[in-house]
């Protein structure tokens, strides 16, 4: 009889683990009820180190936006105290309320490691970021904890995070499934950042690659 219901538990817990594991895995559309906000080449800031041109830190070919930094690098102005960056900074869509989200494929090659490649700019002070998506050892970490994808080298995938400034709330979907749901850092003005921004234990090369970046605000 024991072993009757010693099978039976276990047979529960089975489905239950499956049960769990296909609904985490539900791919949904992040973008119903939000409007896409137009975006031009003047909405794209390119934050690179301030000794170097621009065309040693960024291309843009065919869609695609490279950004590299080296670990050695300037930051990206003579009176900056933070670590070497090649981001782009979404400008023109600063937001202090409301429900925003971030969209782009991202791409990251092997080797780059200890780094954020994307941002949520803005928080309640001692903190500056409300959301970073940062690369270690070919994994990517919200901040450094929890790890949302494992095997993230060499591979595009569609990003989306969603801020809710009132309810205080972060969402990172990753191609459709939600990977992360927590707190942000408050603050009150906020926008997007993408590319590399050097974390600790940083390789000494970065590099991230994106295209198809949208802003979109939710509709009400």
């Amino acid at each position: 009889m024991k072993y009757l219901i010693y099978f039976e538990l276990c047979v529960s817990f089975v489905n239950l683990f499956l049960y769990i594991s296909i609904v985490g895995f539900e791919t949904i559309d992040t973008t119903l009820g939000f409007v896409s906000k137009p975006l031009n080449e003047s909405n794209f800031i390119i934050q690179k180190p301030y000794d170097v041109p621009l065309e040693q830190r960024y291309s843009y070919s065919h869609g695609v936006h490279k950004l590299w930094v080296i670990k050695t690098d300037k930051p990206h102005s003579e009176t900056s105290n933070t670590n070497p960056r090649s981001e782009i900074r979404i400008q023109g869509y600063d937001y202090s309320s409301g429900v925003w989200q971030f969209e782009g494929y991202g791409y990251v090659p092997c080797g780059t490691t200890g780094v954020s490649i994307m941002q949520v700019f803005g928080s309640a002070p001692p903190n500056a970021t409300t959301t970073m998506l940062r690369v270690y050892n070919s994994s990517l970490y919200y901040y450094k904890d929890p790890m949302i994808i494992p095997d993230l080298y060499n591979k595009w995938f569609r990003f989306n995070v969603i801020h809710d400034v009132e309810q205080n709330n972060v969402k990172v979907y990753v191609d459709g499934v939600l990977k992360y749901e927590g707190c942000g850092h408050s603050g009150t003005s906020h926008y997007f950042k993408c590319g590399v921004y050097t974390q600790d234990h940083a390789s000494f090369y970065m590099e991230s690659r994106w295209k198809n970046i949208r802003v979109l605000e939710k509709y009400y």
